[in-house]
């Protein structure tokens, strides 16, 4: 698996969290963020790469996420995770990687429909720094786009955060549309907002439509989609 998708829910100044823990309560996309990292058709899973503040920030009840490869990225050698490496479920796994470069090496298997990086802002800023063969200037781009294996993240699931601004988040997500993003990463590529039909149809499943408010939380589910064209000198 060479593409994946970064899932978030970000303010408009890209808050992603606080303290350690989400700014917000929002059921409904909670539930949104279940549905899609879970449905995968017959005899397929998905997978979820997350930092290991990340897994921690899951109440235990709820980790490792059921019906899915959980992947835990930590520096921590010998790291507990707190549960077996295999529960009943086999389709929820969860695997222990010291780095991103074999966190992705367990993606390499046909039953992984698709691979989702769940947080947190150290994930998020080191997968947009992938960049696909054809964004790579030569001699580095070798491979041929139609058959080039290099893994990339080519979408985002953005929870749009509206209102309020919640300024006393503390991490933050990189902002991947702008020039200060672009700035620092040359290969950054274009990122161009879906529509929510496009949306739709990527998910499988109806998805609700403009600003949503949810204990006086108002926000929007979005998709961004990376333009891997070659653009002209």
């Amino acid at each position: 698996m060479s593409r994946f998708t970064i899932i978030v829910a970000a303010t408009k100044s890209n808050g992603i969290g606080q303290a350690g823990k989400l700014p917000w309560r929002l059921p409904k996309e909670i539930k949104y963020f279940a549905q899609v990292t879970s449905n995968a058709p017959d005899g397929k899973h998905n997978a979820v790469i997350m930092g290991r503040n990340t897994w921690e920030s899951i109440p235990k009840k709820f980790r490792p996420l059921p019906g899915r490869l959980n992947i835990v990225i930590t520096s921590q050698v010998n790291y507990d995770s707190g549960i077996s490496v295999t529960s009943e479920a086999t389709s929820t796994k969860t695997f222990i990687a010291n780095n991103l470069q074999s966190a992705l090496a367990r993606l390499n298997d046909a039953s992984i429909h698709r691979a989702f990086i769940i947080g947190g802002a150290y994930l998020y800023r080191e997968t947009l720094k992938l960049a696909p063969a054809t964004l790579i200037p030569p001699p580095a781009s070798h491979l041929d786009p139609a058959t080039d294996s290099t893994p990339y993240v080519d979408r985002i699931l953005l929870t749009r955060v509206v209102e309020p601004e919640f300024e006393d988040c503390d991490v933050f997500m990189p902002e991947f549309r702008g020039p200060e993003f672009k700035g620092s990463l040359e290969r950054a590529g274009t990122w161009v907002q879906a529509s929510h039909a496009e949306l739709k149809e990527w998910v499988g499943a109806d998805v609700a439509e403009g600003v949503q408010e949810e204990n006086g939380v108002k926000y929007e589910f979005q998709m961004w989609t990376r333009d891997t064209t070659e653009k002209a000198d």
